[in-house]
């Protein structure tokens, strides 16, 4: 009899686990459902909105620009089930009118999902930045997923759906040049939390999606070389700083982004399953093999510990060197 019970429990802890994979497996019926996804104008959005549409879903792809390239391709390429509205996230007006045309439009079963996709990003040291870039930034990024998500919250949790938000692993991450991008989406996040505790009581799953380096991917990032960035200085960032480190961190980060992932796929698929399998995921994080390790342990080190991995960097140590060091004044502002 005693030796019955571990093996009872051993067979017991296999079925919960199996009925576990096959509940994470089972895929939503996509008929008489609906999808609210903003930024398709390109890039993840885009990309999202024809997976959808090809899997018979009712799509409404928010576009910045109905009437631009990205738009208009998807409705070359899609059924008619994908509508495309007009729909800047950074205004109410915008936001009502898509509200009211997707009531309008609405399949039967509701809509199921609303993906928080649209944003921009930017680089540049806090002290290159104005109040102006943090303010853009953070309307589009966070202020924008709010205002979208308590547009179409009512109508989500009335079918016990989806939110999901696309973040990023600057949301944690902290890091050069990414000052304003990770406030925008490190409060992204806290939002996105805070959402899922109070939506569990309706039944709605909320999902954070975290990519890692797919500038080659998409269009997010803003293209500027050093000679813009040095224009934008005053005289005496442009004394404290040099030409010779502004070339240096503009080589640097462009270096950076030829190395990340050269298609959207893994994040197509994280979307995908945070809107359609029976168990999403909280968060996905989207990295390489070799980086999964590190990425996932960060934001549990010590602060301390996390400040000297950059020590580690050649890029912290040539800006160490450079910066401050006496200059003459004629070369630097060349």
């Amino acid at each position: 009899m005693v030796s019955i019970i571990p093996i009872t429990a051993i067979l017991l802890f296999i079925y919960s686990k199996l009925i576990s994979i096959y509940r994470s497996n089972h895929v939503l019926d996509s008929c008489g459902h609906a999808v609210l996804i903003t930024g398709c104008d390109s890039g993840f959005g885009h990309h999202l909105a024809r997976c959808l549409d090809q899997k018979g879903f009712v799509v409404f792809a928010g576009c910045l620009s109905p009437g631009g390239a990205g738009a208009q391709s998807l409705v070359r390429q899609s059924s008619s089930n994908l509508k495309i509205l007009k729909l800047d996230v950074t205004r109410d007006e915008d936001l009502q009118q898509a509200k009211k045309m997707v009531q309008e439009n609405l399949p039967e079963k509701g809509l199921w999902a609303v993906v928080n996709n649209a944003g921009i990003s930017d680089w540049a040291e806090i002290e290159w930045s104005t109040i102006e870039d943090f303010q853009n930034m953070v309307d589009v990024n966070l202020f924008g997923s709010i205002r979208t998500s308590i547009a179409f919250l009512p109508l989500v949790r009335a079918s016990k759906g989806r939110m999901v938000f696309v973040s990023s692993i600057f949301s944690f991450f902290y890091c050069l040049n990414m000052g304003a991008y990770s406030v925008s989406k490190r409060g992204l996040e806290a939002f996105a939390d805070c959402l899922r505790v109070e939506m569990a009581s309706f039944g709605v799953k909320v999902s954070i999606i975290q990519p890692g380096n797919f500038g080659q991917a998409t269009n997010i990032l803003k293209r500027k070389t050093a000679l813009d960035i040095w224009n934008k200085l005053d005289d005496e960032k442009k004394r404290i700083f040099g030409r010779e480190y502004i070339d240096l961190a503009n080589d640097y980060f462009t270096s950076t982004c030829r190395v990340g992932f050269k298609d959207a796929d893994p994040v197509i698929a994280a979307m995908l399953h945070a809107v359609t399998s029976a168990r999403p995921k909280h968060r996905y994080l989207l990295v390489s093999t070799m980086e999964m390790f590190f990425f996932s342990i960060f934001p549990f080190l010590p602060t301390l510990l996390a400040d000297a991995v950059f020590s580690l960097s050649s890029m912290y140590t040539c800006r160490k060197e450079m910066l401050y060091a006496k200059r003459d004044p004629q070369n630097s502002y060349l």
